[in-house]
């Protein structure tokens, strides 16, 4: 290998990939697609192989990159690993560097990450945060005031994504406030900006809560001409008033059809807990039915596309839509207000039994405490009587067709 002269250095040119050219003792100079040439020196520390950035030709010279080498040599016979050395050099000669705003946020969202939260609500939080972080990201969390973020959210507003400002207000507040808990600020600017925004109107998922019209519906659901797992899911989310997400990346690993139980694991549920799901009559033999589709990923509902994934978070409310059923009338996660709904002004069930099946906590702590039972016993019973209301439903409406 012969070593380096400033003429090959210059006749150097880029290709598809990037390549090295090497110099001699780990020196070489890094050539990219782009035509950028950079000095790198790759050495052994502590038996595990390492490089070390020496800056970017022509601004440093053959000359230069060489001496910069020989020192990190040097560092090295002496015992020292160049790169910690440079780290601690900077670290020493800057003045400490407030944090940004970006930087917090990425904490912030670390710390989520550790309480396990959600993959859903860590993809919302990111999202909320990176339409934050074009004004507010390069900010020093110590700088930000109220106007800062007001400016940011109201071009949310301008938009008339009032729920979307709303939201985003609540994060910022959410990444400060961490912040300020761990030293590095003192005041929460969004404090400032209640009765600041536009105030979203509140809308809920809609749902079918007429008994006739919901027959109607589980009629066409049974008579659906597309993909025949879309029918089968829809069918079993009527009954099992689970949400959506539970149920489209269900694994037949969490079925115990001989038990009769579905367990969804902690990680797919709201609250972050396990949550058990008596299993009817009418839903094992839909799963069983769906064992005919059954592929090697376990999904209960692998992608037409790719078996290897779920199907979209979007498949079921399309379906609804293809039946006729506008978004006004019913979505996917209706079907659990409309399950809710119903058992409720039957008077037959325990309010708490009810809201167990939909996997819901105990707001109250106190009450909560009181309140630790599952009601599985009834649940089981509420699981059967609801499977039952549904085919009477479905019953009635094909008997009206026939007048």
């Amino acid at each position: 290998m012969m070593p380096l002269t400033d003429a090959a250095i210059r006749n150097l040119g880029p290709r598809d990939k990037p390549y090295k050219v090497f110099d001699g003792h780990g020196l070489f100079i890094l050539v990219n697609p782009s035509g950028s040439l950079l000095w790198r020196f790759r050495y052994r520390f502590n038996g595990r192989e390492k490089l070390l950035s020496l800056g970017s030709y022509p601004l440093i010279g053959l000359k230069l990159a060489r001496e910069k080498r020989d020192d990190a040599r040097r560092l090295l016979v002496d015992g020292y690993d160049p790169s910690a050395e440079r780290q601690k050099r900077r670290r020493e000669e800057e003045p400490e560097r407030e944090l940004t705003f970006g930087d917090l946020s990425i904490e912030y969202m670390e710390k989520l990450r550790l309480e396990g939260r959600a993959e859903q609500t860590l993809r919302k939080q990111q999202w909320l945060i990176d339409l934050t972080l074009p004004r507010l990201g390069s900010m020093e969390v110590t700088e930000i005031r109220a106007p800062d973020v007001l400016s940011c959210l109201k071009e949310q507003e301008a938009e008339g994504k009032f729920e979307t400002a709303a939201r985003m207000r609540t994060t910022v507040g959410s990444v400060i406030r961490y912040a300020i808990a761990s030293g590095r600020a003192v005041n929460d600017p969004t404090a400032a900006l209640k009765g600041a925004l536009v105030r979203p109107t509140k809308s809920h998922r809609s749902a079918i809560l007429d008994r006739t019209q919901l027959g109607r519906l589980l009629l066409d659901i049974k008579k659906y001409h597309g993909e025949p797992k879309t029918a089968i899911a829809l069918q079993l989310l009527a009954m099992l008033a689970t949400r959506p997400g539970e149920l489209r990346l269900a694994n037949w690993s969490e079925f115990d059809l001989a038990a009769a139980i579905w367990r969804v694991p902690a990680d797919r549920t709201k609250t972050r807990r396990p949550h058990r799901v008596p299993l009817p009559v009418q839903a094992l033999e839909l799963l069983q039915e769906l064992e005919m589709f059954r592929m090697k990923s376990g999904l209960l509902f692998s992608s037409t596309q790719n078996w290897k994934r779920p199907i979209s978070s979007n498949t079921l409310n399309v379906a609804l839509r293809r039946m006729g059923y506008s978004k006004e009338t019913m979505t996917a996660h209706g079907f659990r207000a409309t399950f809710s709904t119903l058992a409720n002004e039957s008077g037959r069930w325990n309010s708490d039994a009810i809201e167990r099946a939909l996997g819901h906590v105990e707001g109250n702590e106190v009450r909560r405490a009181y309140a630790r039972g599952e009601y599985w016993e009834e649940r089981v019973e509420l699981a059967q009587w609801w499977a039952d209301q549904l085919d009477s439903y479905a019953l009635e409406a094909a008997k009206e067709r026939l007048v």
